[in-house]
């Protein structure tokens, strides 16, 4: 989801370097696997399609902090949206019919 990143701790010999990857655009996610001695941390389309990968050998990763976007419990959500909806009777909503033809 949008805003979820991972945080890569990685050692640079004399020093150590952080990378990050950002899942950028709405439906995107982030997504790690360590395979083969390889950590691989991407960020995928809703559809499966990767748009970014990083790789770091994973003898050299010295933390992997995966930080998701804090979610939304499905009731606050549905209290939230109907909160936003105008009320239904609401004399300002309504919509005057034509009354032309009748007598």
């Amino acid at each position: 989801m949008k805003g979820d990143r991972v945080e890569i701790v990685v050692d640079a010999g004399d020093t150590t370097r952080t990378y990050e990857v950002v899942a950028s655009r709405a439906g995107r996610r982030v997504e790690t696997a360590v395979r083969r001695g390889v950590v691989e941390v991407s960020e995928v389309t809703r559809g499966g399609g990767v748009v970014r990968t990083a790789r770091f050998m994973a003898t050299r990763v010295l933390a992997l902090v995966e930080q998701p976007v804090p979610r939304e419990d499905s009731s606050e959500r549905s209290a939230q949206r109907s909160a936003e909806r105008p009320f239904r009777d609401d004399p300002g909503s309504w919509t005057r019919l034509s009354t032309q033809g009748s007598t």
